[in-house]
């Protein structure tokens, strides 16, 4: 291994200088090992991130969904009919009367994430 010759430095700044040379040729490998522990973190933070704009966009799909059913319970369709925007998101539907309104809750898991979102909708009872 061949020394490095310190830059001219004078007084106490060559001690400087010979410390800072010895410290950087030292530090080899050192940008790959901080690489190596920070990717792990990195991926999971973007695994998450995609993971809550999927739970995002599931919400919008199943309120959607739940909208369409309630319009088609409000009609007077059957049970079977009424699930079926619901059940195409991956949801489960539930159908109640609150007065003259017919409301619809659905319900999905969100995927990946361990979370169960939830929507409803209601509509004008104009099947009676």
């Amino acid at each position: 291994m061949t020394a490095r010759a310190a830059p001219h430095v004078i007084g106490r700044g060559r001690a400087l200088a010979s410390t800072v040379l010895r410290t950087v040729a030292g530090d080899r490998g050192a940008v790959a090992a901080e690489f190596a522990v920070a990717l792990p973190a990195v991926v999971l933070v973007v695994l998450l991130a995609s993971s809550a704009l999927g739970a995002c966009a599931m919400q919008v799909r199943l309120q959607d969904a739940a909208a369409d059913a309630a319009r088609l319970a409000s009609r007077g369709e059957d049970p079977g009919r009424i699930a079926q925007p619901v059940a195409e998101v991956g949801g489960t539907v539930a159908v109640s009367t609150r007065g003259d309104l017919i409301c619809v809750t659905a319900t999905a898991g969100a995927g990946i994430i361990p979370v169960t979102l939830t929507a409803g909708s209601c509509a004008l009872d104009g099947g009676r």
